[in-house]
């Protein structure tokens, strides 16, 4: 019977690491999604983003302080937000704002602005940094970025090393570093630009040499019947609903 239990523990672990298995988010994340103040346009992308599915996998609580890095249109940084509730502090970290070079047309407010000065997200802070130069005021328990690390190899002067040790320094012994992104194949030369995908053998290469340690995948957001092949930005049937990776690493304690 011990070996039969030990035999089940093991199969468990083995699933859940590899991601073909998983968890019911809890209470407080489904809240955070069904929140009545997230955008309608954000609403409609819920069943391809599966928003529920990633805080879960990412073990967002309340109180916790979350990194939501170049957040975009802050799609997820209002679910985390809510998730980490009013003892829980959200940073949402860009780069520099956008200049205009016309006077009489100034650039839009960044998003991540919009949001930070909304009293429904009040635990919401705002930040503009270099991002390979990323800090951020306290130690966080989450750094979470989506459909954005392919972006980070296109950057002049890119340096993945130091933006994955300025991630490192940023988190609590402990804490947890989530990427996800379009899936790219291995032999694809140059996809980060010419298809907005990475190989996630790149990906978990490169973050593990800045000191931190793979915990596993879930496939959520997995789909077999994208090839690879296209651009994740194209307009299609694939448009939303690329082949994604979602890769959680730990910084030691």
């Amino acid at each position: 019977m011990k070996s039969k239990l030990f035999l089940a523990a093991a199969l468990a672990v083995t699933v859940a690491a590899g991601g073909a298995a998983f968890a019911k988010p809890d209470a407080n994340q489904m809240a955070a999604v069904n929140d009545a103040n997230r955008p309608a346009a954000d609403k409609a992308r819920d069943d391809a983003r599966k928003p529920a599915e990633m805080l879960e996998f990412a073990g967002v609580k309340p109180g916790q302080t979350v990194v939501d890095l170049i957040p975009g249109g802050g799609y997820f940084t209002r679910i985390f937000s809510k998730a980490v509730g009013p003892r829980g502090t959200v940073y949402a970290v860009g780069g520099p704002p956008r200049v205009s070079q016309d006077p009489a047309k100034p650039a839009p407010k960044p998003t991540q602005d919009v949001i930070a000065a909304d009293p429904n997200y009040a635990n919401v802070k705002s930040i503009h940094v270099p991002l390979m130069q990323m800090t951020i005021p306290t130690k966080a328990d989450l750094v979470w970025t989506s459909q954005n690390y392919h972006d980070l190899h296109n950057a002049p002067n890119a340096d993945l090393l130091v933006f994955n040790k300025a991630v490192y320094e940023a988190l609590k012994p402990g804490g947890e570093y989530i990427v996800l992104d379009h899936v790219a194949n291995a032999d694809t030369p140059d996809a980060t630009r010419t298809l907005h995908r990475i190989d996630p053998a790149v990906v978990k290469k490169e973050v593990e040499a800045a000191g931190f340690k793979f915990e596993g995948e879930s496939k959520a957001l997995a789909n077999p019947a994208d090839d690879h092949k296209g651009r994740s930005t194209e307009d299609g049937p694939l448009r939303g609903h690329t082949d994604q990776f979602i890769y959680k690493f730990r910084k030691p304690k």
